[in-house]
């Protein structure tokens, strides 16, 4: 586990809701956001990624999205509109006052990066990391996948990718009934707002991980993409070398 020094903080983001974030490194800003279930220290910190990322030069600013980490857990309905994520993200750039900087994304992280490009976020670099083209264009698949997770708690058949979700959500602390809002926050996104992407992005996954779809036609459908392929598949791409250094070579290039 890396040792990479972090200062945490925490702002109201556009509907009043507390998100954290949490900083390291010093240089061009990074936004990086993590996957569904998880957190900026289990995604970013804790297997190293964040730190090799800062060696190339970069302030890395991870923030907890909502219902996760250190972040605010409401449990209204209220809480979880559409496209909340891409929502935070935006007001954490605002609150910065960041106008020139680069965003990456693990998983939902790479959704909500796409999305908050779609939406008219203008990052000089995009990483779409652990994500597929039909994670993004059609949703509702994943969506009743973790739905199904946890509406079920401890039902799930040991060694199933439902059981191993249920077991990682575990070791993260994760609140169902926050978690379950997050699901009613996603949006599609259509091929052409993807093909429109004009950002030099990154499309890296796991090089068995096909849960979120092909990352490969995303990459072919992305205008100025470069794809990267990391041992391991969804779960355990996180916790491989590989993966933070082909963010690093990406970004520092």
């Amino acid at each position: 586990m890396a040792d990479f020094p972090t200062e945490t903080h925490r702002f109201e983001s556009f509907d009043g809701t507390e998100i954290a974030w949490h900083e390291g490194g010093s240089g061009r800003p990074l936004l990086l956001i993590h996957g569904y279930f998880s957190d900026a220290y289990t995604n970013w910190i804790r297997y190293g990624h964040a730190a090799k990322i800062a060696a190339k030069g970069y302030r890395v600013i991870m923030q907890d999205l909502r219902a996760h980490g250190h972040s605010a857990r409401p449990h209204d309905a209220a809480a979880y509109p559409a496209d909340a994520l891409a929502q935070d993200g935006e007001a954490l750039v605002r609150h910065l006052g960041l106008d020139d900087y680069d965003l990456a994304g693990y998983s939902l992280g790479g959704r909500t990066a796409v999305r908050m490009v779609a939406r008219g976020a203008a990052p000089a670099k995009l990483v779409v990391a652990g994500m597929g083209l039909e994670g993004l264009t059609g949703t509702s698949g994943r969506a009743d996948h973790f739905r199904n997770i946890l509406t079920n708690l401890g039902k799930h058949e040991r060694g199933t990718p439902e059981w191993l979700a249920e077991a990682f959500l575990k070791t993260t602390k994760g609140d169902p009934i926050a978690l379950l809002g997050i699901l009613d926050t996603f949006v599609d996104t259509s091929r052409e707002a993807i093909a429109a992407i004009q950002q030099p992005t990154l499309v890296v996954a796991g090089e068995e991980d096909s849960d979120n779809g092909s990352h490969a036609a995303l990459a072919d459908l992305l205008p100025n993409a470069t794809l990267r392929e990391v041992p391991g598949g969804h779960m355990s791409a996180v916790t491989k070398p590989e993966l933070g250094q082909a963010i690093a070579d990406f970004l520092g290039a």
